[in-house]
């Protein structure tokens, strides 16, 4: 697996990754397999300037992505989230070997990183336990049509 920064051109290849029903059907945005809803996604994406694109080393394919956000040089922490790998990939490591190469870029810069999570995606929830984060708190965030969604906030410092 290798990631890279996701370009303009990868959004065939990020859609079709994403185009799983099942895929989503933990997630605040349950319909982010659809064509509209991902191409929201992607635009955001490609804006935050932080995303990056997962790659399979054995085929050169995109199999997911994920990126940084909220960076804030102050108080020295930065978000890691929109995180999603194929199906097929799953329980095959690839996204704590994310998580750990981009945990381990983001502390050479910020003293603490935390992740966004659905409440109700016990999943991404079980994720972040099994890397190490701590759950610190709970939030709501607007969903891309403005709505006010929970999110639990989980946590991890720099060794």
């Amino acid at each position: 697996m290798e990631l890279r920064p996701l370009l303009a051109t990868d959004f065939d290849a990020l859609f079709m990754a994403a185009s799983d029903p099942l895929l989503w059907e933990q997630h605040p945005e349950p319909d982010r397999y659809t064509r509209e809803v991902f191409e929201r996604f992607f635009d955001k994406a490609m804006e935050s300037r932080g995303a990056l694109a997962i790659v399979d080393r054995k085929t050169g394919r995109i199999i997911g992505t994920s990126r940084y956000y909220k960076h804030n040089p102050e108080s020295r922490d930065i978000a890691i989230g929109y995180t999603f790998v194929e199906r097929a990939f799953w329980g095959a490591g690839y996204n704590p070997e994310v998580k750990k190469l981009m945990l381990d870029h983001a502390f050479r810069f910020v003293d603490r990183v935390y992740f966004e999570v659905g409440e109700e995606n016990m999943r991404s929830r079980k994720a972040m336990e099994n890397i190490g984060a701590r759950l610190v708190g709970r939030t709501e965030l607007p969903l891309w049509d403005g709505r006010m969604h929970p999110f639990v906030v989980y946590e991890i410092t720099r060794p």
